[in-house]
């Protein structure tokens, strides 16, 4: 029986963590599957689908033993799901606070999924004034239009520009 682990790992960043973890997956007969890592204020965080024969007790425990991070894990029971439209998403707007969590209400009313999101601040070239951006990768039933989502996110400011990539 193969089980299917979902792991994530949080430790203060140094080179070397992304290794011990390989390593360590290796050594328990895991097959890397997926991963997702980046540093973020001084911290490494990143989350790694692994593959293990028998219930992935003993993987488990060994990686959560590596002395450098702390690693949790859910089971994968991610079941066939009815068909979704994939599409990617850029927002830019002035900074404020409430801006990801205006944009994440309405994603979720609109029964859109963030399978993955990018958020950073740069300032604009002309003003210095600080800009939000993000990038997002979205999925949402295929009755779900577009056209909908877009109005609705773009009416949370006059000056957040909404931009679909495909």
């Amino acid at each position: 029986m193969k089980t299917v682990l979902i792991l994530s790992a949080l430790g203060q960043d140094k080179p070397g963590l992304v290794e011990q973890l390989a390593a360590l997956i290796s050594a328990q007969g895991g097959n890397w599957l997926e991963s997702s890592f980046a540093r973020l204020a001084g911290q490494f965080a990143g989350i790694v689908k692994v593959a293990v024969e028998g219930d992935g007790a003993t993987l488990l425990a060994a990686v959560q033993a590596l002395p450098d991070l702390a690693v949790s894990a859910v089971l994968d029971q991610e079941a066939d799901a009815a068909p979704v439209q994939q599409f990617g998403l850029h927002l830019v707007g002035h900074d404020r606070i409430g801006i990801v969590k205006e944009v994440a209400s309405i994603l979720a009313r609109q029964q859109v999924n963030v399978e993955k999101l990018t958020t950073w601040l740069e300032s604009a070239p002309m003003s210095g004034d600080v800009m939000f951006h993000a990038r997002a990768e979205l999925s949402a039933p295929v009755q779900v239009e577009l056209a909908t989502v877009r109005l609705a996110l773009e009416a949370i400011a006059d000056d957040l520009m909404v931009e679909w990539v495909a």
